[in-house]
């Protein structure tokens, strides 16, 4: 699949925030507007096509790609998407046991008797048989989590940390959406990205009920957000490398074609609450991973480097994996008032 408006959020320590169009191997910096979500909701306010104002907006300013990709020019590339007055108006989730073989990770993560389905499994046959409702109708909830507020999420090249209080840390390739909700409630998507939704496995499969707290990670998007992409079915790869080499790779599929629950039905269940519909908030939301390195008994370590990639959505997204010393961390105690 080919999509041609891919859109990047950029920094410069003296220019400051821009958002560039991709035109490759160059980016076309963008006028007026230092966001995308300024960029939506200025198309929002004045009834604009979203191309439309690209279009219009395009200047005459551009720079390689490579030499920001790889991180050797001064600006440096932003999460694909975010709030960017406060990191307090985005809200960052997911929603999961969307893919078969998630569905099969987890039961082998929480049963000895492989021919007993768990709850993880049995959620996502619910998820086959009731995840696709036709028009105007309403399915099965999938699984949702909380991952954080704007603040967790990381760009291109940025480092996902194992806090000191982690048990592990390890890859999630998937796709996120970007959403604003409009001056009236009502949510409006962006468009998608490469996501890699990191999260601690160990924790959880101490106990299934471990999910909640083995989510609050760091985690990445980008380094592109395709505007004008379908969400029917992607294909890509994601590996982790060590020391320069491949411990582990695998092929990726996603895309609702592939997911027991079509797009409609997830978008229903994650904005039917009042809360996720606040005017002029700010949205990621994953949607669930086809294979991930836990699943083939693979321990990160640090400074190993995860790379995602999707055909169709951009450049790969690569994040360097961080464990933090527990000794070094401020830890910041409870004191009364």
């Amino acid at each position: 699949m080919e999509n041609n408006t891919r859109l990047v959020q950029l920094i410069h320590p003296s220019e400051g925030r821009k958002v560039a169009l991709v035109q490759e191997p160059n980016l076309i910096l963008l006028k007026d507007f230092d966001s995308i979500y300024q960029l939506a909701l200025h198309a929002l306010d004045h009834k604009q096509k979203l191309n439309d104002l690209l279009r219009a907006s395009i200047s005459e300013e551009s720079f390689s790609y490579d030499s920001i990709y790889e991180g050797s020019s001064e600006w440096k590339i932003l999460p694909a998407f975010d709030h960017p007055e406060s990191a307090f108006q985005c809200m960052v989730s997911g929603t999961g046991l969307t893919h078969h073989n998630s569905a099969l990770n987890r039961q082998m993560m929480h049963s000895n008797q492989e021919e007993k389905p768990t709850d993880s499994l049995l959620m996502y046959e619910m998820g086959v048989k009731g995840g696709s409702p036709g028009p105007g109708e309403i399915g099965t909830q999938a699984e949702w989590f909380y991952k954080g507020n704007g603040s967790v999420l990381k760009g291109h090249g940025e480092s996902l940390s194992v806090p000191y209080f982690g048990d592990d840390g390890g890859e999630e390739p998937e796709i996120a959406a970007a959403y604003i909700v409009d001056r009236e409630g009502n949510p409006r998507r962006i468009g998608f990205t490469t996501g890699n939704e990191f999260s601690d496995h160990v924790m959880e499969k101490k106990n299934y009920l471990y999910l909640a707290p083995s989510k609050i990670r760091t985690c990445a998007i980008g380094p592109e957000l395709v505007v004008d992409a379908d969400f029917e079915s992607y294909s890509g790869e994601v590996f982790v490398s060590r020391q320069g080499k491949r411990i582990w790779e695998a092929e990726i599929n996603t895309g609702q074609k592939n997911m027991c629950h079509n797009l409609a039905n997830l978008e229903f269940h994650h904005f039917k609450y009042d809360s996720h519909r606040i005017p002029l908030q700010a949205h990621v939301h994953f949607f669930g991973a086809d294979a991930f390195s836990f699943g083939a008994k693979v321990s990160l370590e640090d400074a190993d480097l995860m790379s995602v990639a999707w055909k169709g959505l951009g450049r790969a997204l690569v994040n360097p994996l961080k464990k933090e010393d527990p000794k070094s961390t401020d830890f910041k105690k409870v004191l009364p008032l």
